[in-house]
């Protein structure tokens, strides 16, 4: 009876070493797991926030090359226009009128 006693405690050491090793493999995991999955979140801001600021930067880009076409383009009118007044200047002296060309 006492060597079923022995082998029982035994058997019931090994089944506690067991349990205890599956836990601390459990909780390792889980922890390894909770770490990965909160530095792939904050990875994850990081870039969607690095992505933010390139489009915004994109944006001020573009409103930047949009303001540089619209002077551009005014400045060529402008240059135009006043060619035009010139030219319509000259003709009108050249045929001795009276008229006053006038720029606005």
């Amino acid at each position: 009876m006492r060597a079923v006693v022995i082998k029982f405690a035994a058997a019931a050491k090994v089944v506690v070493v067991v349990v205890v090793v599956v836990v601390v493999v459990v909780v390792v995991v889980v922890v390894v797991v909770v770490v990965v999955v909160v530095v792939v979140a904050i990875v994850a801001v990081e870039v969607v926030a690095i992505l933010v600021v390139v489009v915004v930067v994109m944006v001020a880009d573009l409103a930047v090359a949009v303001i540089v076409v619209v002077v551009v383009v005014v400045v060529v009118v402008d240059v135009v226009v006043a060619v035009v007044v010139a030219i319509a200047t000259v003709e009108a002296k050249a045929i001795g009128s009276k008229e006053i060309v006038s720029y606005w």
